[in-house]
């Protein structure tokens, strides 16, 4: 058995950097030994607010890592495998389990948030949720596999195709990956829409073919000359802000696809003018959540797996703000109390677990 390092949360404001019992794997299951796990959007309210299901309970559902060891059953992964982890534990039983959407299942478990996570030194997981990737991709980019696949079910939500014009508003971490997938499958123009030049330059450099920046007072001049006065084919709505929401119904063209994928933290309510344009461009909204597809865990992840080691889905280093040794995870938390303080992706390196940051 053996004891293992981990950041265990207690209670609100209260992670722990302490020793554990080590999980062994159960038939069908294989135990990771985990390298790095980036700390989710969702992860804060977790240890700073009351969002967390349980205590005490290890978090962290965006990893990667080697397979240590496998339990009875195991047919698709050996010990030495480098992994990136599939948090989402479906039911398989339920109508929508049974149609291939996993997302939508209502008696789901979630590792990192309902069983314990990789805020770790090893982590076990169901067979299926390790997905494998080669050598020519990092353990960095494989922490990063979850966000990626996001922003591709994007895509999928909608019937995309190449050689339009695609706008991404929000210009984060998921932002890029909707603007380089659109551009991977064809787009003709990949807009990126942010408030940050900081963050328009980096959409460039990783492909996007124009940034606007919002506070411009003739940004949407500046979007509608791009798109001879059209509007966008594809809207991609990533940053969940009351703001970006509005913005993307202006944007769309006449009959176009307007997907939401940043999840809203705010009551939002529009005027009539505002509301009328999907009547008026009959455009078609849809919503985005997670990111499965059959056979699960779904093309998503292997498509990650296959265009982070071909180099066409880049990975640009601002993406990640600081790697923090799994024993000052306490310290990543405190962080992002102060609002503005993390620009970009904490990584927690568990593999440090005994150094001192």
């Amino acid at each position: 058995m053996g004891n293992m390092k981990a950041g265990v949360v207690h209670a609100r404001e209260d992670i722990r950097f302490e020793d554990i019992e080590k999980p062994v794997p159960g038939e069908g299951q294989v135990l990771i030994k985990v390298k790095y796990t980036g700390i989710c959007g969702s992860d804060v309210p977790r240890v700073n607010a009351d969002a967390c299901h349980f205590f005490p309970n290890v978090l962290g559902h965006e990893f990667s890592g080697t397979v240590e060891e496998t339990g009875k059953g195991v047919v698709s992964l050996k010990a030495g495998d480098r992994v990136a982890g599939v948090p989402l534990i479906p039911c398989m039983i339920c109508e929508d389990c049974q149609k291939g959407n996993y997302s939508l299942c209502k008696h789901y478990s979630f590792i990192g948030s309902r069983e314990f996570g990789s805020f770790a030194e090893y982590v076990v997981v169901p067979e299926k949720n390790a997905v494998k990737f080669d050598d020519e991709v990092s353990f960095e980019q494989g922490a990063f596999f979850e966000p990626a696949t996001v922003a591709l079910h994007g895509l999928k939500r909608v019937p995309y195709e190449g050689g339009k014009t695609v706008a991404i508003l929000g210009g984060g971490t998921i932002g890029m990956f909707v603007m380089q997938w659109a551009k991977i499958f064809g787009a003709a123009e990949a807009v990126v829409f942010d408030i940050e030049p900081s963050r328009l330059e980096l959409g460039q450099r990783l492909g996007a073919t124009a940034g606007i920046n919002t506070l411009e007072k003739d940004f949407m001049a500046q979007a509608m000359e791009l798109t001879e006065g059209r509007g966008f084919d594809y809207v991609f709505e990533t940053a969940g802000n009351t703001i970006t929401m509005k913005m993307a119904f202006e944007l769309a063209a006449n009959k176009a696809n307007v997907c939401f994928v940043g999840t809203p933290t705010k009551d939002l309510s529009f005027s009539v003018k505002e509301w009328e344009n999907m009547n008026r461009k009959e455009f078609t909204l849809t919503g985005s959540w997670m990111s499965y597809s059959a056979p699960f865990p779904g093309q998503e992840w292997k498509a990650v797996a296959h265009y982070f080691k071909t180099g066409a889905l880049k990975f640009d280093e601002s993406f990640i703000y600081k790697k923090v040794p799994l024993a000052k995870i306490a310290d990543a938390f405190e962080w992002y109390k102060t609002p503005g303080t993390v620009k970009g992706k904490i990584l927690i390196d568990s593999e440090q677990s005994y150094e001192t940051a």
